[in-house]
């Protein structure tokens, strides 16, 4: 929800900056994303008046334009806009000014031709295309005749405002509009909102007369309410209503559409307008739609509708799906000289479901989803109506068309100074707590502490006692609450084994160069199944919010690489990310509820080391991979030794450099680098991971770790080189050296690898260094020797070696 303070300070005397305000709001619970100054930046951009054009001598589409930029200098600029013509006021960059994405303006030559400056579009000058008005889309825009030549512009187009965006959660739908946002500011600093009365004059001609209005189920629409306004001029708005639009983030219209959007911000209250002469009739109806019925919407998309959608409609035919979208059929055009005014409360659920449907999902259906102050339904209507008959000189109609109609009511909750501290931990005396609820215009009586709260409907998330007390923590300060620790000295806060085990993985992998990230726990169907560990069947929303989040994840690579494509996207080449969180699996369909097991995960994308002047770029590679994941198991102090066999079982893995990890039979997990499919789908190079089953490891039997002083004695080492068949494994080979190397041997490394010349075909030659020690005694050669020759005749019985 876009605020802006201007705007807002019309209603609730304000006198501090929109940043100070802004912290205030987040601290007592909606946060503000950011703030917006749509002028900062900008630079000697003033107003100026097109006095001459004519065509530029070179070029068929510039225009030579002389252009008044003060009150005594004319200077000639060269625009390329269709719509540049004399007599018009128009923005004007000078030389020296800075524009959007701060561009410089500077004094030049067009073929051949003199340009003092720029003559601007609005989307020049930090405008986005969403809100530009469609008559300027292309074009420059031009003001209005009242705006003085050379005054900067900035206050003309709203741009010396501040614009609050603030993230409005959904039980706080009350904000949803610039009213009920004043009535959440007066709380805090504890001041009155004041708006203006609305003043509507009625023609003598009943509405009765030329429409009838009919509610088949009042449960679908408990207040519905109609105007009917005659002789409506459709024209531009005027620059004040566009400027609050466009700084609240719609497009301007024309007068009518802008006046319903206008009075949706403020009041928070969705309106729709009929052109009268197209709804085929003179009566409206609210029914369910028929099956099979098919209604064109404003968009342009034509849809088949269900008895679960609820409809406006004449005697045949649905006008548009309520509280959704408007048909096609009955839009304001240039051409509408009556025009029917709707403001109602509908069914929420409904709503929620065709916008869910239709993915017609708009501003006025998520207001009637969370819901609206049904005090200001006909205060709403009756404020656009006195606004169109101002701004399109048009005559309303006496009286509303109501079929149905709702008398709201005050909710009465009580709650206690005792509770509120017990709950909060604070020590808020009555009078404070009185005063808070004043401040937020609740009726409140108070006896022995005991205070009976009558809250009036525009807060409608206030039903029970908690609701009570979190006002009070809002506007008391969440800043201002102690801070107590929920253990003592009896029970002391502890991490579990588990708790430090997941902590010590993070550092681990940290330490390794790869950076947390947290993706989301839904995702598309054909992602969630990637990637799976072990057999699993979908757990999908019924309603999702969109198709990309609609299917609770069975794996975590997904997720990483999702991430890898957003850095990559953004040239970002080099990145190695990891994620523990939880995946959600289970073994049938019918299943309601999926087992939630804890993953870990790594992707691992680029250059693992950067090329310099003295070394080469070296891009990640499995082996690279392999002693980061051996790093992460080693945190877990296994009795059984993990194993990594080569493996070709999954389909989103490459099936020569993929392995499974291997704990005993147990499959723990899996590394290596993804299909090239996938790196094509995700436009990635060669892209690296992995993912371990941390429920299973975590379950498996752990070694105890016990401090082995450092030997005294001094080690030996033992140096072989091994011919072997290309399909003998350097784990198969290094389990058997230290099965038989004896009690002594205390380490193996493999230090070469080669295969080529001088080694027969199908087979290669390893070469391992075997360090021996006695921590108790130094060894002798005759000790080692024997060791080691041991070891070589098990490697040539076993493995088929040859000692080079």
């Amino acid at each position: 929800m876009k605020i802006s303070y201007n705007w807002l300070k019309e209603y609730v005397d304000l006198n501090m900056s929109a940043e100070e305000l802004a912290n205030k709001v987040t601290l007592t619970g909606i946060e503000v994303d950011s703030v917006i100054h749509p002028a900062a930046g900008l630079k000697k951009i003033v107003v100026g008046y097109v006095e001459a054009t004519k065509p530029h001598p070179d070029s068929d589409h510039l225009q030579l334009c002389q252009v008044q930029i003060s009150a005594d200098e004319t200077v000639q600029i060269v625009c390329g806009a269709p719509n540049v013509a004399a007599g018009q006021k128009v923005i004007v960059a000078l030389p020296g000014s800075r524009i959007a994405n701060n561009e410089k303006i500077k004094k030049g030559k067009l073929r051949g031709e003199i340009s003092n400056g720029m003559i601007c579009a609005l989307q020049e000058i930090g405008f986005s295309d969403d809100v530009t008005p469609q008559a300027y889309a292309d074009g420059i825009y031009v003001l209005p005749a009242t705006a003085e030549v050379g005054q900067p512009v900035y206050g003309y187009l709203g741009m010396d405002d501040a614009i609050l965006d603030l993230e409005i959660t959904p039980n706080r739908a009350d904000a949803l509009s610039m009213r009920g946002v004043a009535h959440e500011v007066a709380a805090i600093y504890g001041e009155q909102v004041h708006f203006p009365a609305v003043k509507l004059a009625e023609a003598t001609k009943p509405a009765s007369t030329v429409l009838q209005v009919k509610v088949d189920d009042v449960q679908d629409a408990p207040s519905y309410n109609l105007r009917v306004i005659e002789n409506v001029t459709i024209k531009p708005s005027p620059l004040w209503l566009q400027r609050r639009l466009w700084n609240a983030g719609v497009r301007p219209i024309n007068n009518v559409v802008d006046i319903t959007n206008l009075i949706m911000i403020d009041h928070g209250q969705p309106l729709h307008a009929f052109d009268y002469d197209q709804i085929g009739g003179q009566t409206i109806e609210v029914r369910r739609a028929q099956a099979g019925e098919k209604l064109t919407t404003l968009d342009g998309n034509d849809h088949d509708l269900t008895p679960d959608d609820i409809v406006i409609a004449n005697d045949t035919t649905a006008l548009n799906l309520a509280g959704v979208m408007g048909g096609l059929g009955s839009e304001i055009t240039n051409k509408t000289t009556t025009v029917i005014l709707e403001a109602a409360v509908f069914e929420p659920t409904h709503i929620r479901k065709t916008a869910q449907r239709f993915n017609l999902r708009s501003e006025a259906s998520s207001r009637f989803e969370k819901g609206v102050n049904r005090t200001d339904v006909l205060t709403a209507l009756d404020h656009a109506a006195s606004l169109i008959a101002d701004l399109a000189d048009a005559t309303v109609l006496a009286g509303r068309l109501a079929p149905t109609a709702i008398t709201p009511e005050n909710v009465t909750v009580t709650v206690s100074t005792k509770r509120i501290n017990q709950v909060l931990g604070t020590t808020i005396t009555t009078a404070e707590v009185k005063a808070i609820f004043e401040r937020l215009g609740f009726g409140v009586t108070e006896a022995a502490g005991v205070f009976t709260v009558s809250v009036p409907p525009r807060r409608w998330d206030i039903a029970i006692e908690a609701d009570l007390i979190e006002e009070v923590a809002r506007l008391y300060g969440y800043d201002r609450l102690p801070e107590t620790l929920t253990a003592s000295a009896s029970t002391p806060g502890l991490l579990t084994p588990r708790q430090k085990l997941i902590r010590r993985l993070a550092s681990n992998l940290e330490a390794n160069g790869l950076s947390q990230a947290l993706s989301y726990a839904l995702t598309t169907a054909d992602k969630a199944a990637a990637f799976k560990l072990k057999a699993s069947q979908p757990t999908s929303v019924d309603w999702p919010m969109t198709v990309d989040h609609a299917t609770l994840r069975m794996n975590l690579i997904s997720g990483l690489l999702d991430d890898l494509a957003y850095n990559a996207a953004r040239k970002q080449q080099n990145v190695a990310l990891y994620e523990q969180g939880r995946v959600f699996l289970k073994q049938h369909a019918t299943t309601v509820r999926p087992h939630e097991l804890e993953y870990l995960a790594g992707a691992i994308t680029g250059d693992w080391q950067l090329g310099a002047w003295n070394q080469p770029a070296q891009p990640i590679d499995f082996y690279q991979l392999k002693g980061i994941v051996v790093s992460v198991l080693a945190e877990f102090h296994l009795t059984t030794a993990p194993e990594f066999v080569a493996t070709a079982r999954h389909q989103d893995m490459h099936p020569g450099r993929t392995a499974d990890i291997l704990v005993g039979n147990q499959i723990v997990g899996f590394l290596g680098q993804i299909h090239p499919r996938i790196g094509k789908q995700y436009r990635l190079p060669a892209t690296y991971v992995f993912q371990l089953d941390l429920e299973q490891l975590l379950a498996l039997e752990a070694q105890l770790v016990v401090y082995t002083p450092v030997a005294r004695y001094p080690a030996i080492t033992r140096d072989v080189a091994l011919v072997v068949d290309e399909t003998v494994t350097n784990a198969a080979l290094e389990a058997t050296i230290l099965a038989h190397g004896g009690a002594y041997l205390t380490d193996v490394h493999l230090f070469d690898l080669y295969a080529g010349r001088h080694i027969d075909a199908g087979k290669k030659s390893l070469a391992y260094t075997l360090t021996y020690q006695n921590p108790a005694a130094t060894l002798t050669d005759a000790e080692v020797t024997t060791a080691f020759d041991k070891v070589i005749a098990v490697l040539e019985t076993e493995h088929g070696a040859t000692i080079r």
